[in-house]
């Protein structure tokens, strides 16, 4: 079975899923060192259908949850809908002011 590669890679300011070898699909963000803002989620035309754009998320969210130290904003409209769906993870949104 071929598995997941899920990468933060910060020089280029973007999450990446990798299914074996192939890039499938990608989150881009700005990171100001007190939130993330998530600006773009984009799944490879010939990946989507199969849900690789809510997992990133979910491991983007995870790894942010985990590092604690980061509230992130949903720029991306694919990644709002994405927490209206999992409001149990609505804990790390930052507050509008």
């Amino acid at each position: 079975m071929t598995e997941f590669r899920f990468e933060d890679q910060t020089d280029a300011s973007r999450y990446a899923l990798y299914l074996g070898d192939d890039l499938v699909s990608v989150l881009d963000y700005r990171d100001d060192g007190r939130s993330v803002s998530m600006t773009r989620a984009f799944t490879v035309p010939s990946f989507r259908g199969h849900g690789y754009a809510g997992e990133i998320v979910e491991r983007a969210v995870s790894l942010l949850e985990q590092s604690g130290d980061r509230q992130i904003v949903p720029m991306c409209w694919y990644v709002a809908d994405w927490f209206a769906a999992h409001p149990e993870r609505a804990g790390i949104l930052q507050q509008r002011v």
